[in-house]
């Protein structure tokens, strides 16, 4: 269990909280390359309790900033691209992808008021089909080189699931716990196997839990009784490798996260994909009905893995209660991870690096045993019932 304050520690995300400036320290994506274009240049994004517009201008280049116009508040949703920059709608005030105010329109032809005005602006880059933002302090780290975003030797498929609405700790923690697997997922990643207790699930085909720490984060393994072993790699602080595909959690808010999700495919025959341009983009259908209804007041549907997920995450509440839980052995991947925010959220409040941090953009590619995935996967294959995977 956790004190109430140890809770808060963890789970909020805004402007100046602790966890909410380790997070800001790690690019994070912020949309999907092609939802910006020359009919529909803006798009609004609300991260970390930040209300931002993403722009493209006439000239391609691509901003991050402050939604709401520094003259009287107006949105710069509605803003007008120009060759420069996005110019708001009310006045005309002109902004460039840095923030830098370029015109102020209706003041005198001399008037230099424009060079004392700044908008708030993040930098922005394009990688793997996506818009990754970074909201911290200078100098930026580089997006690191993981091998399910970096391998040529296959094609990507990108998507986003539903929004999530609820703490975006409540996924991660999900994500290093082991044991809800044979149990939650007994009846969609059992390859039509039917438990003997729905109590119990396939919790006695494994053995064991293991959780090793590396220089990105940790390693859950499972260890079954048949001999066979899984792992998956929490790569810190918010992305879980899973198969051979990687979830990115992106709180939008303390209540409110995105899950980008990025498949890797690999080419049959291991050739190199020369070209992969940009990937195609699903967008997951709601898994609950109302859509926006919550937990009691929405039903989910519990035919699909993510969709179980999406029930255990939302249900526990907008910001889980962890001063009532009582945490078992197979938790202990859990404390494990809270205990490294906890250290992480000290590192940088000592003004250093946080873990997982690349600053050399030639670093070499981060090894996450993508192969031994994609070999189980093919090894796999024809037992899994189609869109499932069968260890998760």
């Amino acid at each position: 269990m956790l004190t109430k304050e140890e809770n808060e520690l963890l789970t909020r995300i805004g402007p100046g909280t602790p966890a909410g400036e380790l997070l800001r320290r790690y690019w994070h994506p912020v949309g999907f390359v092609s939802e910006l274009s020359d009919e529909q240049p803006t798009k609004f994004v609300r991260i970390l309790s930040e209300d931002l517009v993403l722009f493209r201008d006439k000239s391609g280049n691509v901003g991050l900033i402050a939604d709401h116009c520094v003259h009287r508040g107006a949105s710069l949703l509605y803003g007008r691209p120009e060759e420069r920059g996005i110019a708001c709608a009310y006045h005309g005030w002109l902004y460039d992808t840095s923030g830098n105010c370029l015109e102020t329109p209706a003041e005198p032809a001399d008037s230099k008021f424009y060079l004392t005005v700044r908008i708030k602006a993040y930098p922005v880059q394009k990688f793997i089909g996506m818009y990754w933002a970074y909201l911290g302090p200078q100098p930026a780290p580089v997006i690191p080189r993981i091998d399910v975003w970096v391998r040529r030797d296959g094609r990507r498929k990108l998507s986003l699931r539903p929004p999530l609405d609820c703490n975006w700790l409540q996924g991660m923690e999900n994500s290093i716990d082991p044991a809800h697997l044979q149990i939650l997922h007994q009846n969609t990643s059992g390859n039509g196997r039917v438990p003997v207790s729905t109590t119990r699930g396939f919790t006695d085909d494994v053995t064991r839990f293991e959780f090793d720490e590396f220089p990105f984060g940790f390693i859950k393994r499972r260890f079954y009784a048949d001999g066979l072993v899984d792992e998956h790699p929490l790569i810190f602080p918010n992305i879980l490798r899973q198969g051979t595909g990687t979830h990115i959690r992106v709180p939008v808010d303390d209540t409110h996260t995105l899950v980008y999700y990025v498949l890797f495919v690999a080419s049959e025959d291991g050739a190199i994909v020369e070209d992969e341009g940009d990937p195609p983009v699903e967008f997951i259908a709601p898994y609950k009905t109302p859509a926006d209804g919550h937990h009691p007041f929405a039903r989910f549907r519990m035919d699909r893995v993510d969709a179980q997920d999406y029930m255990v995450w939302e249900t526990q509440g907008p910001i889980a209660n962890r001063e009532v839980e009582r945490l078992a052995t197979s938790d202990r991947g859990v404390v494990l991870y809270r205990e490294m925010l906890k250290r992480e959220i000290e590192r940088v409040q000592r003004g250093l690096d946080p873990v997982a941090i690349e600053r050399d953009p030639d670093h070499e590619m981060i090894d996450t045993h993508l192969s031994e995935s994609i070999a189980e996967m093919r090894l796999r294959s024809q037992e899994r019932q189609p869109g499932e995977l069968a260890r998760v």
